[in-house]
């Protein structure tokens, strides 16, 4: 009876110790396991983090791939029009150039009296003042050329000013500063054809002598001596006491033309 009784004591102790002994042993590989798929979990979700930053990457480098191809086409746009009214305005100029060169002769043709009013209408003729909005419209002007020296935008703002402040004082001067920058960049057919319409057209204005003068220097670049020549001999004959009229002396003593 006594070893009945300790048989069933020991028996449920060693069970027990084994138990534990098993559970011991098997823990370890339990928690590998654990952490592996804990690994694999964490890597997975990484990698689906990762994909999505990518697929984000691509739409905006596409976004910004189709913004840069709209901007091309509208530069591409706005460069042909200014292309187009550069054209459209060169050839107004031109024609305007040769519609003033020919009114001296119909002037002369006419003769009499009629050339006589002719005359004195261009003696006493008076030139729209500026008014605020004008005048800063050509200070701006005036800032790209002498300041930032941006000569393909003065250009342009140039003819507009030209198109909307039409036949004033400063009108004058920005036909005038037309012919200056393009014979700065070089484009010299252009910067006669401005400096003529200053000189035929606004004779009678400030500006004419020094647009004559300038005009005599583009000819003599053009390799038209004697209508250079001829240009100079004008300035001094026409405008004897202005700055343009000694840089013209100067020209004609050196022997240039």
């Amino acid at each position: 009876m006594r070893k009945q009784l300790m048989a069933a004591v020991v028996f449920p102790l060693a069970l027990g110790q084994a138990g534990m002994t098993l559970a011991q042993s098997s823990t370890p590989a339990f928690q590998n396991s654990a952490s592996e798929a804990q690994r694999k979990a964490n890597s997975s979700q990484a990698t689906s983090e990762l994909f999505y930053m990518i697929q984000q990457l691509q739409g905006e480098v596409r976004r910004l791939q189709g913004e840069t191809e709209e901007q091309r086409h509208l530069i591409k746009r706005l460069q042909d029009q200014g292309r187009d009214r550069y054209i459209d305005l060169d050839q107004r100029i031109l024609d305007l150039s040769e519609k003033v060169s020919a009114q001296p002769q119909a002037a002369e043709s006419g003769g009499g009296e009629a050339g006589a009013q002719d005359k004195g209408a261009a003696q006493i003729r008076e030139y729209r003042q500026p008014e605020a909005e004008e005048r800063k419209a050509y200070q701006a002007i005036q800032d790209l050329i002498h300041g930032q020296k941006k000569y393909d935008e003065a250009i342009s703002r140039i003819y507009e000013f030209i198109d909307k402040y039409p036949e004033g004082d400063l009108t004058v001067n920005a036909y005038y500063w037309l012919g200056e920058v393009y014979l700065v960049k070089p484009q010299l057919e252009q910067a006669r054809q401005a400096f003529s319409i200053v000189a035929t057209r606004y004779a009678d204005h400030r500006k004419a002598p020094d647009a004559v003068y300038k005009l005599g220097v583009t000819l003599d670049r053009l390799d038209k001596k004697t209508e250079a020549r001829q240009q100079m001999e004008q300035v001094v004959n026409d405008y004897p006491k202005s700055e343009a009229a000694r840089l013209a002396k100067k020209f004609l003593d050196s022997g240039q033309g």
